[in-house]
């Protein structure tokens, strides 16, 4: 053999060895991949059944799930909104698990949740469902460890929950408006829809969740103010549409102007469903959620399928210039009509409570929604 024919076939052969050694690699490097994915997707339990399509946790339905409460009332200490322990008799409305359209929502691990978020400044700031959705959470952080210390703090308008073995704190500041209400003589309670003068609490914090919309929609004795005023402009009634709108585009200027997205995330805890006519879910007979102890079915509600505070939420988070992530919370609450506390709200069963919710119960699951966003997000302050 010539030494160029013995040359060019041992350059053959090396490469043909190359080529082989990069394919075992690749080979390789794709199976560990998968294997990191499926470690991934069974930590995350985000898998989607269809790869091309973004989760959408709004839509989906509510599926039977014995391994449900994630606590109970018992566990939990400092429980509220505690309808069992108000005599409620059936229990059916605890094992229920929201499953969303086309991927999975992963179930809440609170040691994870503190692990991420060691040392951090959480807060909730708005109205009594606010509260509902800080309550739960507590609840839900205390039971991934049940046994260290915690303090339970309030103090006027702030309440906090505390884990000092992770240096977290968990906030709620109640703020039923988000926007200013002052008390001006000879006029009373003035709701004023372009200032926010109050939100010093708000700074330096690392996770907000905001919400306002319960309170909107009040009238008569249940109003809580008696003008709204934006500019030098007063007036006694107003649309409250757009009076909801007023105040939610100035909280969204306030957030464009004060938060650093590099330091804080913002949230906003969405529109939240109330059952007070049974028409809207094909029971004319039922005045309220008084006796209902199922969900609806399905995810379709059978009653109006846009609900305008929601679109206007949307439209406004849309204008802001830093993404705040939407808890979009209407459908998966439009079903629940049996989770509310109707006349379980007090011992005394004073009256029927249509738009808090229970816990355990469903703000459970906004919980549960808010940590797959971060986790969905990879989200670390």
């Amino acid at each position: 053999m010539s030494m160029d024919r013995w040359f060019g076939s041992l350059v053959n052969h090396d490469i043909f060895a190359l080529l082989c050694f990069v394919a075992t690699l690749l080979a390789a490097q794709e199976v560990k991949g998968n294997a990191l994915g499926d470690v991934f997707e069974k930590k995350v339990g985000f898998k989607q059944r269809n790869q091309n399509r973004r989760c959408d946790f709004s839509q989906g339905s509510w599926v039977k799930d014995d391994s449900y409460p994630l606590y109970n009332e018992k566990s939990c200490p400092f429980i509220g909104f505690n309808c069992l322990n108000n005599g409620r008799p059936d229990k059916d409305y605890l094992q229920y698990r929201w499953k969303p359209n086309g991927c999975d929502l992963p179930r809440f691990d609170g040691r994870d949740f503190l692990e991420r978020y060691r040392g951090k400044k959480i807060m909730f700031v708005g109205d009594s469902l606010s509260n509902n959705m800080w309550q739960s959470l507590t609840c839900m952080l205390y039971m991934a460890t049940p046994h260290s210390n915690y303090t339970l703090s309030t103090t006027k308008l702030l309440s906090e929950f505390s884990l000092p073995d992770y240096g977290l704190s968990v906030m709620f500041l109640k703020n039923g408006f988000l926007v200013d209400m002052v008390y001006e003589k000879d006029m009373g309670k003035v709701l004023k829809l372009d200032s926010i003068s109050s939100a010093k609490q708000w700074i330096g914090v690392d996770m907000l969740i905001f919400n306002t919309f319960h309170w909107w929609t009040h009238s008569g004795r249940s109003k809580t103010w008696d003008y709204f005023q934006v500019g030098n402009k007063v007036v006694k009634e107003m649309d409250r549409m757009l009076a909801f709108r007023t105040a939610l585009t100035t909280w969204a200027k306030w957030v464009n102007s004060n938060i650093d997205p590099s330091k804080t995330i913002v949230f906003y805890q969405g529109v939240s469903a109330v059952h007070q006519n049974g028409t809207e879910w094909n029971d004319p007979k039922a005045k309220n959620c008084n006796g209902q102890t199922q969900p609806v079915m399905g995810s379709k509600y059978p009653g109006t399928t846009s609900h305008p505070g929601e679109e206007i939420v949307k439209s406004v988070l849309s204008s802001l210039r830093d993404q705040a992530y939407l808890l979009d919370i209407t459908l998966l609450t439009q079903l629940r009509k049996d989770g509310h506390p109707s006349i379980y709200a007090t011992k005394d069963r004073a009256f029927v409570d249509c738009s808090h919710w229970c816990l355990p119960g469903v703000p459970d699951t906004w919980n549960e929604i808010l940590y797959a966003v971060l986790l969905n997000s990879n989200i670390l302050l």
